[in-house]
């Protein structure tokens, strides 16, 4: 049933997944997981992150348990387009910093057969939803929401506290500057 789905008589069909959540919740780890399915499935396939993120590596995709996968920095969404032309599988790490252009790049994809997979966080330190995440949310046939396990009391965590005063939305950084909260723990944190 999933395979027919793929195609309609010689046409080829695309579609979008996103994988979102919070800091430290697998979303890059799932990312590759599935990229690497596909590579191993000779299907082909090119990843993309944006310039700004070198945390891990200038170039490589890297999860926080350190898997990495080949990836090509690009300063804006419309850069997609024209490198991942013909490719089948298409993946996006850390959506939330690309520009508002990503969704209709990523639509454009999958309405040309090319399968999509996004990862991003679906909120920014102050729980509110981050950058083209929720209309990347919106437009994909397929969501998964993973989370991480708040560092406070062992419930699972949906927010990214940041532990610095600093108010700008976008602040690159890891575990020295956030962590990952529950509902109650977070609005303790941030005195909602």
């Amino acid at each position: 049933m999933f395979l027919e789905s793929l195609t309609q008589g010689n046409e080829k069909r695309g579609w979008i997944e996103v994988v979102c959540g919070s800091m430290f919740s697998g979303k890059t780890e799932e990312l590759i997981r599935r990229l690497k399915r596909a590579e191993f499935a000779k299907q082909s396939v090119e990843i993309f992150k944006p310039a700004i993120d070198k945390r891990y590596d200038d170039e490589d995709v890297v999860s926080h348990n350190e898997n990495s996968i080949r990836s090509t920095p690009v300063s804006s969404s419309r850069n997609i387009l024209l490198l991942a032309d013909g490719v089948e599988v298409i993946g996006i790490d850390e959506a939330q910093f690309f520009d508002d252009g990503l969704i209709e790049v990523c639509n454009q994809l999958a309405n040309n057969g090319a399968r999509v997979i996004i990862a991003g966080l679906d909120m920014d330190f102050s729980g509110k939803p981050f950058g083209v995440m929720p209309g990347l949310i919106a437009t994909a046939e397929y969501v998964t929401k993973v989370h991480a396990i708040c560092v406070k009391c062992g419930s699972l965590a949906q927010f990214s506290h940041r532990k610095t005063t600093n108010e700008q939305q976008v602040m690159l950084g890891e575990m020295e500057m956030y962590e990952p909260l529950c509902r109650v723990c977070f609005n303790k944190a941030t005195k909602r």
